[in-house]
This record gives C-alpha cells, structure tokens and sequence, in this order.
C-alpha cells in the first residue's frame, strides 16, 4: 500500500471513529484488520484523531489535488478548478507553485510535499539558513528593533523570499526555548535588554482584580472641579527591584502631600495599616474620598473605608492621567527619593520632613501659594462659602 493511500485510510478510520463505531468495525469498514485498526488506536494513546491528523477544510485534500491535476491537464484555468473545488483562485494558485515539479503539477507528489511540510517540528529558519542569521545579528548588534530588522531584509533582498524573516520569528528565537537560534546575549541589544519576554495582557485579563471595587465613573462630581478640600488621590512610588515602597497621598485641591512609611513591604496589609494611621490623624472635612489604581496593594480597600469613613474609588486600567495630581507629585518626590534606590532606608521622620519641604514649596497652580498655606485658607473658610465660590 502506498504511503498516500495509507493516509487516506487513516483519515477514513478516524471518522468511521467519530461516528461512533467500535475500533474494529471502523477497521472492517475502511477494508484493514482489526489488529491494524487496534494498533492505530493505541498509537495515538486512545485519543480520537491524535494518530494521523484529518484533513480540515482549511487543507486541500488528496482528493481536491487530483481535481486540480485532472483540470490541469484538460487546460483549464485556475479560476475554473477553483470554483469546482469551491476554493479561492489564490489557494490553487498557491498549490500549483508548491506541488509543480519538472514533470508539472502531479497530484501524488504534491501531497507527498504537503505531508513533509506539515511535519513537526520544523528546523527554524534562523537556524537553517546560515547567511540569513548573519545578516540578522549583524542588525541586533547595530541595535536595529526585529521589525526593522525584517523590514530591511525584504528591501535588501527582494527576489530571494529565503533571506525574508518576520519580526516575531527574530523574537522566538531569542526568546523561546528550543527556537534559539540566535545567542541569548543577543537580546541585550533589543530596546527593553530583557533576556526573557515580557508577556501582555489585555486590560480585562488583569489578574487579581479587587472584589468591590467602585470605579471613577461614579465619583461625585465635586471632586472634579477641586472646590471642596477632603478629596485624594493615592499610589506608590517603587525602590530597586520593586522591594520597597512609599505610599503617596495628595489633596486634589490643595496639592497637599503626606507621605505612608512602608518598612516592611508594599503588601496589602502594610498599606492598610498605614494608610488607616495617617488618614485617622486628618480633621474630618478632610476625609471625603481617595483615588487609587488598581494595584492588588488595595486589596483591604473596604476595611481602610470603614475605619477612616473614606469613599475610595479606582481608576480604569492604564489610565494614570485620571490621577494626574498624584502622577506629578510622585514626579516631584524623584527628586527626594530617586528611581533604583532602597526606599527602605528613609525612617517615618524623613518621610515627613520631605513632605513639610514639598508642602512648603510655591506652586505656580495655586497662585504661588504654598499647598499647606492652600490647605490652612480652605479649612479657615467655611463649608458652604467655599461650595458658592467654587
């Protein structure tokens, strides 16, 4: 029996397989052996269709490339064989240029083809093709992005399709095991200099989403317009390695800053706790609501509510522009607290004396006040005047 014969019958054994019939009447059925049959099954370890992958409608059949040679040789076009195959004119045009040999297209062979090249798992291009491997490190070490990289080899080459590479296919082979056709320490040269993939997840895939959360879409409207102090906004500014932290509290208002001691971590209970201390040391006009991302260190969020009677509400995914005041405090405190350093070793009577500094620093959007001499103004005016004037 032929080896294309052999898949033929496979293919028809595993549907006879999926209409239900027992391994052996599904041999007699396909005219094989019950033995052939059984020893099918457990090759593909009694898993229906694990054997011998059928043929899909997204694949030519055997069958479909004998119509192609049959139209072939009677001189039709490619237009006519497709629409008697109810396939698109570029498939069979596709076919026709892969199976074609000296002898033109002959059915047997291009299915011989087909098979080998569906084999897996394939030798990565990168790795098969010497020269082009060359010219593609030659690109990492000249810090070329892989798109620019895959962009450049079709202009450079553009009738030799074997010198073409995708972007994604330089990437695999620095990055997935057993594709590593480049050298590892080639992927200093990539823009991010990691060594392994960062991989990105869609806003809803978020894992760890906080229970109960109540989003910005339904803060009140007072807080936007900043007339009324009491209104925060909240995140975390990160040390080295992010193995240490420092909460940041500012006033919508006032641009008020206080500052949460962290010394043990950024874990949800640390920040719980001191954001319950700092919060309680506030008069009560000055606890409406707080601002927060949407970082797993919130997750006691409804106990830092209840203890502080705080409304707390979170941003949407990616959108630090709906912290902004926070976003240039924290800004501003670099300069106090630069990137890639400990923040473990500044004590609770640092933090303050940076905060009291900032707090004291003239800001150009409060008319060069200072925000405490902005938050003493605004404590100093009473509720409802400062609602009118707002």
């Amino acid at each position: 029996m032929t080896r294309t014969a052999t898949r033929s019958v496979r293919v028809a054994f595993w549907g006879q397989i999926r209409r239900g019939l027992p391994v052996y009447l599904a041999a007699r059925a396909v005219g094989v052996v019950g033995t052939t049959g059984d020893r099918w099954f457990r090759q593909a370890g009694g898993v229906i269709g694990n054997g011998t992958r059928p043929v899909s409608g997204r694949y030519l059949s055997f069958a479909e490339r004998e119509e192609i040679a049959v139209g072939l040789a009677a001189g039709w076009s490619v237009r006519r064989i497709a629409d008697g195959l109810g396939r698109s004119p570029a498939t069979v045009s596709r076919e026709v240029a892969r199976g074609s040999v000296s002898r033109g297209y002959r059915a047997s062979t291009a299915q011989r083809m087909a098979e080998q090249r569906a084999r897996r798992p394939k030798t990565a291009k990168l790795a098969g093709c010497e020269v082009l491997r060359a010219v593609v490190q030659a690109g990492l070490h000249q810090r070329w992005s892989p798109q620019q990289i895959a962009v450049r080899l079709r202009e450079q080459f553009p009738d030799r399709p074997e010198m073409w590479v995708s972007h994604e296919t330089i990437y695999q082979s620095l990055y997935v095991q057993g594709r590593g056709a480049l050298r590892r320490e080639l992927a200093v040269c990539l823009r991010t200099g990691r060594a392994l993939r960062k991989p990105h997840r869609r806003a809803d895939e978020r894992r760890g989403r906080l229970k109960d959360m109540v989003m910005i879409s339904q803060r009140p409207a007072e807080v936007a317009d900043r007339a009324v102090p009491g209104h925060w906004e909240g995140d975390l500014i990160m040390g080295v390695g992010n193995r240490s932290a420092i909460g940041t509290l500012v006033e919508r208002a006032t641009r008020f800053c206080l500052l949460l001691h962290l010394p043990h971590g950024n874990n949800a209970e640390d920040v719980r706790d001191a954001m319950i201390e700092t919060i309680q040391s506030l008069p009560q006009q000055l606890r409406r609501s707080l601002t927060w991302d949407q970082g797993k260190e919130m997750a006691h969020h409804r106990s830092i509510s209840l203890a502080t009677d705080l409304d707390i509400y979170f941003c949407d995914p990616h959108s630090p522009w709906q912290r902004g005041t926070n976003e240039n405090t924290n800004g501003l405190l670099r300069q106090y607290f630069p990137k890639g350093t400990n923040l473990a070793v500044h004590d609770k009577a640092h933090l303050e004396a940076v905060a009291a500094e900032l707090n004291g620093r003239p800001r150009m959007t409060l008319n060069w006040q200072t925000p405490a001499e902005a938050l003493q103004r605004l404590l100093s005016t009473p509720t409802d005047t400062v609602a009118t004037t707002g």
